[in-house]
C-alpha cells in the first residue's frame, strides 16, 4: 500500500516562504492526482491545490498566485511551494491521493505564520 509522508512545515514570518514535500512510498507516477489540503484550528478542512499526472494544476482562490504545486515522479515526491505567506495560512497541511480502493492521507505538517 502506498503511504504519504509530509515534511517541510515550520514557523515563518509573514511574507516569508516555505516548501512542503509529500513523499510517496510507492511509485508516484501511478497516482493520477495528488492534493494538498489544510486545516486551521477551529475551522473545517479546505482544499489548497492539486496536480495531475499530466501536470495540470488547480488552486484555491485564497492561495492562487502565491503557492505553486509540482511533482517529481522520479523522486516520488509532490511539492507545495508557499510564498508571501500570511497569518491566515497557518494550519496543518495534509497531502492526499486516491489510490483505488484507498483514499490516502499523510500525517500532516504544521505551518505557522507569525511575527
Amino acid at each position: 500500500q502506498v503511504q504519504l509522508v509530509e515534511s517541510g512545515g515550520g514557523l515563518v514570518q509573514p511574507g516569508g516562504s516555505l516548501r512542503l514535500s509529500c513523499a510517496a512510498s510507492g511509485r508516484l507516477a501511478s497516482i493520477y492526482q495528488v492534493n494538498w489540503y489544510r486545516q486551521a484550528p477551529g475551522k473545517e478542512q479546505e482544499f489548497v491545490a492539486l496536480v495531475t499526472v499530466g501536470g495540470i494544476t488547480n488552486y484555491a482562490d485564497s492561495v492562487k498566485g502565491r503557492f505553486i504545486i509540482s511533482r517529481d515522479n522520479a523522486k516520488n515526491t509532490v511539492y507545495l511551494e508557499m510564498n508571501s505567506l500570511k497569518p491566515e495560512d497557518t494550519a496543518v497541511y495534509y497531502c492526499n491521493a486516491y489510490v483505488p480502493p484507498d483514499d490516502l492521507w499523510g500525517q500532516g505538517t504544521q505551518v505557522t505564520v507569525s511575527s
